[in-house]
């Protein structure tokens, strides 16, 4: 699994006052141990100072932990080849984010404040060597196994009881070292009759409250020797919506790469809109639609799913009804394969970023 609760020394919280309608920031350093120092120790002090690391002063009663009202963000930065560090697109995280806690009736946390908190963030923890060093290596698989850190900024209510509507939120930004999200040669998918999100629900907002439907739904698929699980739509159970916690695309034997449309349903990826805008400076013909898994069954040659944490991943096979449709003989595409190399190679340094996504650290 690519997470790990070995949280960073450094803390980023942003507490918003209703009163004055202002946001106010401050850093919690816990302990000034180095990464080296922390991976020297033995295993029951290092439990002990990754377990103060995240421990905070907050109320442990109130919405998001009775409720799981609240909003997150995943996002990482990246060792470059050049020795630089780098953050990839938080504009974009940061418009999500603000838009999320709007979407829950609580105040909106700027965009702009939400990016200088990540940069800083990194900086603060890279002075006692938590960002990982860029290591050639990894280009040998297309960085499929390199180290990222990865970013966690998340909504936290004011303590409260009762259903109600968070007016007085917190703003964490914590982190910990990632790498590989999916492990292991099973690639494999198979759709599930559980719903991730209806219609006028929370599925287009990084709500936490989503992610116990997919978590339950990707532990019953791993149980029956999955790697994935796709969830199909609420209203008609036949088109394709997204996989546990990351978007989907299907190449066809027409040459058109789909990819379910943005809708109240569906997250929207910014891995996905990135991965969007790169095939279609390929040339590839890029469509948004709805597709149904017949479809995706019968005319699909290619899969793979994308994700902050999942990067592309190709995806073997999809089962549905217990018929099993394979994609390029089990083997990962060369579409998923071309577009994993650009991707990484922007966000590691080996490709110029000539699109102005990535905030340098």
């Amino acid at each position: 699994m690519a997470f790990t609760l070995s949280m960073f020394p450094v803390s980023y919280v942003a507490h918003y006052d209703p009163v004055s309608g202002r946001w106010k920031e401050s850093w919690i350093q816990k302990d000034a141990i180095t990464e080296q120092e922390l991976a020297a120790m033995d295993e029951q002090k290092r439990s002990e100072v990754l377990a103060e690391r995240n421990r905070f002063d907050l109320p442990l009663v109130n919405y998001t932990t009775q409720y799981g009202f609240g909003c997150f963000e995943g996002m990482k930065a990246y060792p470059r080849k050049d020795g630089s560090v780098a953050l990839f697109r938080p504009d974009r995280n940061a418009a999500r984010f603000r838009s999320s806690m709007e979407g829950l009736y609580a105040p909106g946390f700027p965009e702009d404040m939400f990016v200088q908190a990540s940069v800083d963030f990194i900086r603060r923890n890279a002075e006692f060597g938590y960002v990982p060093r860029y290591n050639p290596e990894w280009e040998t698989d297309s960085f499929a196994a390199a180290q990222a850190v990865y970013m966690r900024p998340f909504m936290y209510s004011e303590g409260a009881i009762g259903i109600g509507i968070s007016k007085a939120p917190s703003v964490i930004i914590t982190a910990s070292s990632v790498s590989s999200y999916f492990s292991g040669e099973n690639t494999k998918a198979v759709t599930t009759e559980r719903i991730r999100a209806t219609p006028k629900g929370t599925g287009n907002i990084k709500c936490a409250s989503n992610y116990v439907i997919s978590a339950l739904a990707k532990k019953e698929a791993e149980n029956a020797g999955y790697m994935e699980v796709i969830f199909l739509d609420a209203v008609n159970h036949r088109y394709v919506e997204e996989g546990s916690s990351c978007n989907i695309f299907f190449l066809l034997r027409s040459g058109e790469l789909v990819t379910p449309e943005l809708g109240d349903t569906i997250l929207p990826g910014i891995t996905r809109a990135s991965i969007i805008d790169l095939a279609r400076g390929q040339g590839v013909a890029v469509v948004e639609r709805k597709i149904q898994i017949k479809e995706a069954m019968t005319e699909a040659v290619e899969c793979f799913v994308t994700g902050t944490a999942a990067g592309i991943t190709p995806v073997e096979s999809i089962t549905h009804q217990g018929r099993e449709a394979v994609f390029n003989n089990r083997k990962p595409g060369e579409l998923g394969m071309e577009l994993q190399r650009e991707l990484k190679g922007l966000q590691y340094g080996l490709i110029d970023d000539t699109k102005g996504w990535l905030a340098r650290v």
